[in-house]
């Protein structure tokens, strides 16, 4: 398979579609990550050894930027999904950016245990214990991603329009086309546009790390 771009997208979820929720799978338990598993954490987004081990230093560099200072808070949200062994085979966190914005950070199930419903389950962990004034939930991720996509999509998160966020550009019009060719049919049908509140477009411009 050809390999996809690296390209920004970014959605929003101003509501949660509750029946998109469901439990983990039998055999599979979940908890915060520990201290001593910062170094799991750290290679989990990446498929391959060597990938990990490539960006180990970015990671770090955004685990000092983004959680510095509030280490605590980073381990107790960070949630694991464990196996049988308690052995972590997916993560996500629900994150403040900036201290103003809820965003899901670093959400992976490792390769061997996609397809059986553990994302699902993680993120519905993760969603239904938000309340209303806890919305919108934004998040960022890469056209590569198209079955989390999916997935957010099914929770009620959008993709959002415009030209950038922050620093970074916005390359929905590129990614659209790389989804439709990726993705179900039905799927992409069912992926919703919106554009961004005004005040935290606003907001980003003000800031000059990445956060989410």
């Amino acid at each position: 398979m050809e390999e996809i771009p690296d390209k920004n997208i970014f959605m929003m979820c101003r509501t949660l579609n509750t029946e998109a929720l469901s439990k983990l799978p039998d055999g599979y338990s979940i908890r915060s990550c520990r201290k001593d598993e910062l170094g799991i954490w750290k290679a989990m987004p990446f498929d391959e050894p060597n990938e990990a081990e490539e960006y180990d230093q970015f990671m770090m560099e955004f685990f000092q930027t983004t959680y510095g200072g509030k280490e605590d808070l980073f381990y107790s949200r960070t949630l694991f999904v464990c196996d049988a062994w308690d052995r972590p085979v997916a993560t996500c966190l629900l994150w403040k950016a900036y201290n103003e914005f809820n965003t899901i950070h670093w959400f992976k199930v490792l390769k061997d245990y996609e397809g059986f419903g553990i994302g699902r389950a993680l993120l519905s962990i993760i969603m239904k214990n938000l309340n209303e004034e806890d919305y919108p939930v934004y998040l960022h991720t890469q056209p590569g991603s198209y079955r989390a996509i999916k997935l957010y999509s099914d929770f009620g998160f959008y993709l959002l329009s415009g030209d950038k966020f922050g620093s970074r550009q916005n390359d929905l019009e590129e990614c659209l086309a790389i989804l439709e060719k990726y993705m179900p049919e039905k799927d992409f049908r069912n992926l919703k546009i919106s554009g961004a509140p005004e005040h935290f477009l606003n907001r980003l411009d003000t800031f000059d790390t990445i956060q989410f």
